[in-house]
């Protein structure tokens, strides 16, 4: 399954008038093809520049700036403010959460205390995890469904009563490291998961595929370049 194929570049103008339910935060490093499908799906894109607060390469990574409290295109999405976040790990991370909508699973003790206190207002159930990186390593499916390599998330997330499916950890380009996380690889929308690159690759794709559809969910990827881990789509 191929991702469609865009033949035009849409003209992008940040004045025209949009929806802001259609509102999506995508890194700079995003390939062309994938903001370009974005936004002939209506999606209004804030692109995410890198700046000199947080390393290089994820600098530009929107899960690190910005985190949105669900799944759908209207729930909250809060943002970093650059006093919040510092290079140094695990200070780059507070706005690193995966946020199902019922679930706000992260390294509690290193989140924002802005970004837990919505998520306690909102009634979400907190998993304590050691990964900061909490959104990067996991796609999150449905509220209560969840995919990841990283066997601490899914260990916490099974004894919260999530569906879990755990795939293999690598297999995802992120340039200036060894390797990316597949979180870091979607976006995820109320009609489909969009990975950026070819999936297929993957070795568990089979199983990727079967549990995000058996959810409702289409899968859409790219075949024309590796799967990358571009800091999510929020």
């Amino acid at each position: 399954q191929r991702a469609i194929k865009i033949g035009t570049r849409v003209p992008f103008d940040r004045n025209m008038q949009e929806n802001p339910m259609k509102e999506r935060y995508i890194s700079e490093s995003a390939p062309s093809i994938l903001i370009e499908y974005l936004r002939n799906k209506g999606y209004n894109l804030n692109i995410v520049r890198a700046s000199s607060d947080i390393n290089s390469p994820v600098s530009s990574h929107a899960d690190i700036r910005f985190c949105r409290l669900g799944l759908r295109d209207s729930n909250m999405v809060i943002e970093a403010m650059p006093c919040e976040l510092a290079s140094d790990y695990p200070l780059d991370v507070p706005f690193n959460a995966c946020c199902t909508g019922r679930f706000f699973i992260h390294r509690l003790d290193a989140s924002s205390p802005r970004l837990l206190a919505a998520a306690e207002k909102l009634g979400m159930i907190s998993i304590d995890v050691r990964q900061g990186y909490a959104r990067c390593s996991t796609i999150p499916v449905d509220e209560s469904s969840i995919i990841t390599y990283d066997r601490g998330i899914a260990k916490a997330c099974i004894a919260a009563g999530l569906d879990v499916l755990t795939v293999e950890p690598g297999h995802v380009l992120l340039p200036g490291y060894d390797t990316g996380f597949i979180g870091g690889t979607t976006g995820v929308f109320e009609d489909e998961i969009i990975f950026a690159g070819d999936l297929s690759r993957h070795p568990d794709f089979l199983s990727i595929r079967s549990f995000i559809e058996d959810r409702g969910r289409r899968v859409v990827f790219f075949d024309d370049f590796p799967l990358t881990d571009i800091g999510s789509i929020i």
